[in-house]
Parts: structure tokens; C-alpha cells; sequence
């Protein structure tokens, strides 16, 4: 389960969005694909949830999907933007 850790702001630009967080000063900016999955774990989320959700707006298989978000979600972790909870 992930979720989004307190402290970063964001906003829209275009497709993308741009994130900083408010402790750190560190900026990330995200595809459109990663500002989704930024909004689906505003609440604990499993990477088989999220990737349910994306399956139904992209077009990606379920293994393309898992290794991609738990990729990208283990970036986020690493920049301590989410938050890894059992």
C-alpha cells in the first residue's frame, strides 16, 4: 500500500504536474501518467489497485503495468514523496 506523504504541493501544467515539496525545496515534475497515479493514492492504495485504474484509461498490460508503477513508486519513495505502508 502507498500513499502520498504530507508536505509536497502540486499543480497542473498542461498534461504534467508539478510538484515541490515545502520541507526539502526538492521539485519533480510528473507525465501525465505519473500525475494519475498521484491522484489515485491520496489514500492508501495497493500497486494491483492502481494499476486497475490505469489499465481502464491506458493502454498497458497488467505485467507492463506492476513493474512500471512499482518502479516509479520506489523513485517517489526514494525522493520521500509517498509513503510504503503494510
Amino acid at each position: 500500500m502507498y500513499t502520498r506523504k504530507d508536505g509536497w504541493l502540486a499543480a497542473h501544467v498542461g498534461q504534467e504536474l508539478v510538484m515541490m515539496s515545502a520541507g526539502s525545496g526538492a521539485y519533480l515534475g510528473l507525465n501525465e501518467i505519473g500525475a494519475r497515479v498521484w491522484e489515485l493514492i491520496d489514500r492508501p492504495m495497493a500497486v494491483t489497485q492502481i494499476c486497475a485504474a490505469l489499465a481502464d484509461e491506458f493502454e498497458t498490460t497488467p505485467e507492463a503495468c506492476q513493474a512500471e508503477v512499482e518502479a516509479f513508486l520506489s523513485e517517489l519513495e526514494t525522493r520521500g514523496a509517498v509513503v510504503k505502508r503494510s
